[in-house]
């Protein structure tokens, strides 16, 4: 069974996602880590990020333009990041976050307006 290339992209990239947020933020749990060894531990988390968002950039680029591929990953870090800040990190998730949330995903969505995608 094939997935196709458009669902494909958007499930490599929200797992890569969760790579790089953990990658980028996950030590703020731990600032009394020293931080070279912080940033030797977010390599290492990275690295399988990439394993995930170059596939995806190279399968999307047959379905996606780039700049709809950028509007999807903006749109999924967002998501994993509000999602990480809150179940991980115990923080809150403002108005004014998710103002500033649905703005970036309105820029999203005049990327595919029109499209014919």
């Amino acid at each position: 069974m094939s997935i196709p290339p458009r669902i494909l992209t958007i499930a490599l990239l929200i797992a890569s996602n969760v790579f790089m947020t953990f990658a980028w933020y996950g030590h703020l749990k731990y600032k009394q880590v020293p931080i070279l060894i912080v940033i030797l531990v977010s390599w290492l988390i990275a690295l399988p990020e990439y394993f995930l968002a170059v596939p995806a950039n190279r399968i999307g680029s047959a379905v996606y333009s780039t700049a709809q591929l950028k509007g999807i990953q903006e749109v999924i870090s967002l998501s994993v990041f509000a999602l990480f800040s809150i179940l991980y990190l115990g923080e809150r998730i403002t108005a004014n976050h998710l103002i500033g949330f649905s703005l970036i995903a309105a820029g999203a969505f005049f990327l595919f307006r029109g499209a014919g995608n």
